[in-house]
C-alpha cells in the first residue's frame, strides 16, 4: 500500500434513485480494474445481503478498493456503493464523509427523480465533486438528451461534462474512470502526522470481534499498534488491517488517504461507535465531527413471539444495531405481548428491511406492531391548534414531461401506504422522497378502546380528530372479527373522552333453554328465557374479556385497507 502516495489515491461514492443502476456500474467498475474475474454472474456483487438480492436494493454501504494505471500512473481507487431509497440515506451520508467525489447516476429512461435530488444535495452540501453519469442509454426509450437538460436545469452541471454510458453492456465505462481520476481531487492529509481514523461502518463477526471500516485522515495504522478509542477512551492493539476487495485482504500497513479495515479486538458490540476517532497511544488528536444522529421517522414495537426467546432476541438486535446505527432502541413492555422494546426507524422500507435481516441473519422471529409516528404534547387548555393535513409549498416543471412537487405533509399521513398508493396510482412512474421539517401544532385526539367499558391500554392511539370516526369504527370490526365469543354480550366501542364515537356488539353464545318446552303455556318458556337473560347480565358484569394474544397481534399489526 506505500506505493501508492495521496495525490493517487481517489475515494468516491456511486449515488442514485434506487433501481438506476448503481450496482451494475459498480460490478462493471471492479471488473474494469481487474479486482474480480469477469463472469456472467457477476451481478450485486457489493449487495451482500440476503435481503439485498432478493429485493435487488442496495440495504449497507459497501467499499471495495480497486487499482487501476492511467496514462502509465498506478492510482487506487476507493468506491463506496451506496443505497438509492429515501429511508437509507443515513448510510449515504456516511459513506460520503469517507469521499471526495460523487459519480451520479441517472437512469436515461426514467430521468431525474427524487431520490436524484435528494442525494445530489447531500453530495453538494458536503463540497463534493460531482460527475453526472446517464445509464441504460441502450434502452429502447432513453433519451439521454433531455436527461442531459433537466441535469443541467436542477443542478446547474453543463451538459459537456455529462458522460452517457450502459453498465449492463459495459459501453463507455471506462470513461467513467478515467474522469474519476481527472475531476475527484486526492484526499487532503498527510502521512507525516499522526494517525487519525473515521470509523464509518462496522460489522460484527462472531470469531474476530468488530470490525471497523475506517477512512484514515493522517499517519498509518499497522499490526501491533496501539490505539485510542475517542470516544470511549479505550485502548486496543491492532490485530489485523487490511482494505476490501470487496472482501477482507489483509495488508501489512494503511496510510493517509486510504479507506480499509481494522480489527483490534474489541469484544462488545457498544465499543466500535459509528462516527468515532481512533489515534495513537500517547498521540492524543482533536477527534473528527462524526456524524449527526439519524432521526428516526417511524416507530415500532418489536417482541419475542416466545418469552424464553428474550435475551437471544436482545443479542442479534444489539449486533444488528451496530451494522445499522440509524436504528434507535429503548426497552418497553405490554400487558398482552410481555416484555420487548420501541424501535425508531428513517421509514417503512428500513422497518421492513431490519425485520427481514433478524430473521434471515440471526433466525429471530420477532412481532413487529403497526408504525407509528412520534408526537410531541403540550398540556394546556388552551385553544391553540389549527391544522390541514398537506400544504402545497412548491412546483416546478423540470420539463415538458415531469413536474417537482413540494409538500408539507403530516408524516402519519404518508406513513402506511402513501408510497404504495403513489407507485399504484402513477404506474411506477411517480417517485417520493421526503425529509424531516420539524413539530407543528394539530389537531389531535387519544382514542380508547373499551371492552365492556373497560379501557384496553395497548389499543389506546393518538390520531387527528378528522379521522377518528373512521378509524375507531375500523378498529371495532377487526376487533369483534378477532376476539372469540363468550358466554355473555361485549361490547366493542372506541372513545373520546367519555364520547362513544363506534360500537360494535359480540353476540352471545346462547344455550337453547326453551328446547325442552313443548306445547303448554307460553310463561313457563318466557320465565326460562328471562333467567337466562339476567344470568347473562350478571356473567357480563363479573366476567372478564381476555383478549387472546394473536387477536393483538392481528389489531396491532393491521394493515390499513387501500
Amino acid at each position: 500500500m506505500s506505493t501508492y502516495p495521496v495525490e493517487n489515491i481517489r475515494n468516491f461514492s456511486i449515488i442514485a434513485h434506487v433501481d438506476h443502476g448503481k450496482s451494475t456500474l459498480a460490478d462493471r467498475l471492479l471488473e474494469i480494474t481487474g479486482t474480480i474475474a469477469k463472469t456472467a454472474h457477476n451481478k450485486q456483487v457489493l449487495d451482500k445481503l440476503q435481503v439485498e438480492r432478493e429485493r435487488g436494493i442496495t440495504v449497507k454501504a459497501q467499499s471495495a478498493s480497486l487499482f487501476y494505471n492511467h496514462e502509465g500512473v498506478n492510482y487506487l481507487l476507493n468506491l463506496i456503493d451506496t443505497p438509492g431509497h429515501v429511508d437509507f440515506s443515513y448510510e449515504v451520508s456516511r459513506s460520503l464523509s469517507a469521499c471526495q467525489g460523487v459519480i451520479l447516476v441517472v437512469d436515461a429512461n426514467e430521468g431525474i427523480q427524487a431520490q436524484t435530488v435528494a442525494n445530489f444535495y447531500l453530495a453538494f452540501e458536503a463540497q463534493l465533486a460531482v460527475i453526472p453519469v446517464i445509464n441504460k442509454i441502450d434502452l429502447k426509450h432513453a433519451d439521454p438528451e433531455r436527461v442531459e437538460k433537466q441535469i443541467e436545469k436542477l443542478f446547474d452541471i453543463p451538459i459537456d461534462e455529462c458522460v452517457r454510458i450502459s453498465a449492463k453492456q459495459g459501453t463507455n465505462v471506462e470513461k467513467v474512470l478515467q474522469k474519476i481520476i481527472e475531476k475527484i481531487p486526492p484526499p487532503q492529509c498527510n502521512t507525516a502526522d499522526p494517525l487519525k481514523a473515521l470509523v464509518f461502518d462496522s460489522t460484527f463477526d462472531h470469531y474476530r470481534g468488530v470490525i471497523a471500516n475506517i477512512a484514515l485522515f493522517g499517519g498509518e495504522i499497522q499490526k501491533g499498534h496501539k490505539i485510542v478509542s475517542a470516544h470511549t477512551k479505550k485502548r486496543y492493539e491492532v490485530n489485523e488491517v487490511g482494505i476490501l476487495t470487496p472482501n477482507e485482504q489483509p495488508t501489512h500497513k494503511l496510510y493517509a488517504g486510504q479507506v480499509g479495515y481494522v480489527i483490534a479486538g474489541m469484544k462488545e458490540v457498544t465499543e466500535a461507535q459509528i462516527g468515532d476517532t481512533l489515534f495513537l497511544y500517547k498521540q492524543p488528536v482533536e477527534p473528527l465531527p462524526g456524524f449527526k444522529s439519524a432521526k428516526p421517522m417511524v416507530f415500532a414495537g418489536m417482541y419475542p413471539v416466545d418469552q424464553t426467546e428474550y435475551n437471544n432476541l436482545k443479542s442479534a438486535l444489539e449486533k444488528l444495531t451496530l451494522n445499522d446505527s440509524s436504528v434507535t432502541i429503548h426497552r418497553d413492555s405490554s400487558l398482552a405481548l410481555g416484555a420487548g422494546w420501541r424501535l425508531g426507524f428513517l421509514g417503512l422500507l428500513h422497518m421492513e428491511v431490519f425485520n427481514q435481516r433478524l430473521e434471515q441473519e440471526y433466525n429471530m422471529s420477532v412481532i413487529l406492531t403497526a408504525p407509528t409516528v412520534p408526537y410531541k404534547a403540550i398540556l394546556s387548555s388552551a385553544k391553540l391548534i389549527k391544522d390541514r393535513r398537506a400544504v402545497q409549498k412548491d412546483m416546478l416543471y423540470i420539463d415538458e414531461q415531469r413536474v417537482m412537487l413540494k409538500y408539507l405533509f403530516p408524516l402519519n399521513e404518508i406513513v402506511l401506504d402513501f408510497y404504495d398508493a403513489l407507485k399504484s396510482l402513477s404506474s411506477g412512474y411517480a417517485s417520493f422522497d421526503y425529509e424531516d421539517a420539524g413539530y407543528q401544532a394539530a389537531d389531535l385526539i387519544k382514542m380508547d378502546i373499551l371492552l365492556n367499558g373497560n379501557p384496553v391500554e395497548e389499543l389506546a392511539t393518538i390520531i387527528h380528530s378528522d379521522k377518528a370516526y373512521a378509524t375507531g369504527k375500523l378498529l371495532c370490526e377487526r376487533l369483534k372479527d378477532a376476539i372469540p365469543r363468550q358466554l355473555f354480550e361485549i361490547a366493542i366501542q372506541a372513545a373520546i373522552g367519555k364520547r362513544i364515537i363506534a360500537r360494535e356488539t359480540l353476540k352471545a353464545y346462547r344455550k337453547n333453554v326453551v328446547a325442552k318446552c313443548y306445547g303448554g303455556d307460553i310463561t313457563r318458556r318466557m320465565k326460562l328465557l328471562k333467567r337466562q337473560a339476567e344470568g347473562k347480565k350478571l356473567m357480563r358484569k363479573i366476567g372478564n374479556v381476555e383478549v387472546p394474544r394473536d387477536a393483538f397481534i392481528r389489531v396491532l399489526k393491521r394493515e390499513p385497507d387501500k
